[in-house]
């Protein structure tokens, strides 16, 4: 059976909070945010054989940041994204100059060189392809350019953000980053990734998961509990009541210093009032 291999990245020096899967050595899946590739590069293992193909689950820089430099690294690999997202692979001026109104002087030391992927190196998705035994799915809430995968042989699916974080035992979170998040879409995607029956999930956030189910179904409990809380509270209080859910249940604190790295409560709380503020629009316009 294909070994795959969780390659933490350990970006900005969190252990357990970012990781590339290694598929055998042909694939790799979310290579991590280009400031931390030198990392995931290592974990792989230098003497490897480069990969075939490089799947993106989406083009956020802590899944798909390093796409751009490993094409400079393996000039034949086939980088898969969706028809959303694939442009600003080849032509990422826009995406980083609209992040970079939102970190500023961060941007560079959190996510490094974002650099383009050639055109003829890129493969767009719509959802519904199958890729050497992988199945891709259209997969928005998360991100409107969000697919995950199904490994058929293996049962693993790979679903980016869409199934979202957990790391040792902690409370399974939805990360809701700006500026795309649909709950509704997002319930929906759940549903589809558990219509796969996979074994286990493969998180990106962080690390393997067997117990489908009960990550499926706590996640289906805190994306709309989450929701509402952003609705009726500010940032701070936003922040203090995740926080409070993540303490709950983990004291460990190389975990709880994971969490702050991939699931940034207070960057949380703006996706999620932005989904409110766009459906109060919708209401306005309908009336």
């Amino acid at each position: 059976m294909t070994e795959i291999r969780a390659l933490d990245v350990e970006h900005m020096g969190a252990r357990r909070a970012v990781c590339c899967y290694a598929v055998g050595d042909d694939v790799l899946v979310d290579p991590g945010p280009e400031v931390a590739h030198a990392t995931m590069l290592a974990a792989r293992g230098e003497d490897r054989p480069a990969p075939r193909r490089i799947l993106l689950t989406h083009i956020h820089f802590d899944h798909a940041g390093a796409a751009g430099r490993l094409v400079q690294r393996w000039p034949d690999v086939e980088v898969c994204v969706h028809e959303q997202g694939a442009r600003h692979l080849v032509d990422p001026e826009r995406l980083v100059s609209s992040a970079k109104r939102i970190y500023g002087a961060d941007f560079d030391r959190l996510w490094g060189e974002v650099v383009p992927v050639p055109q003829e190196n890129v493969r767009v998705l719509q959802g519904g392809e199958t890729i050497d035994g992988f199945r891709a799915a259209y997969t928005p809430g998360h991100a409107k350019h969000h697919v995950a995968y199904l490994h058929e042989e293996t049962g693993t699916a790979f679903t980016g953000d869409v199934a979202g974080v957990r790391i040792e035992g902690g409370p399974a979170l939805p990360p809701t980053p700006p500026p795309d998040i649909d709950v509704e879409l997002w319930l929906a995607s759940i549903d589809l990734v558990e219509a796969w029956r996979p074994e286990r999930l493969a998180l990106t956030h962080f690390g393997f998961r067997d117990d489908v189910q009960h990550q499926l179904d706590e996640l289906r409990e805190t994306l709309p509990k989450l929701a509402e809380l952003a609705r009726g509270t500010d940032e701070d209080g936003f922040s203090a009541a995740a926080r409070a859910l993540i303490h709950a249940k983990t004291d460990d604190p190389v975990a709880r210093a994971a969490y702050e790295e991939a699931y940034r409560p207070s960057m949380n709380h703006a996706g999620l009032a932005r989904y409110w503020a766009k459906r109060e629009e919708k209401r306005d316009e309908s009336r």
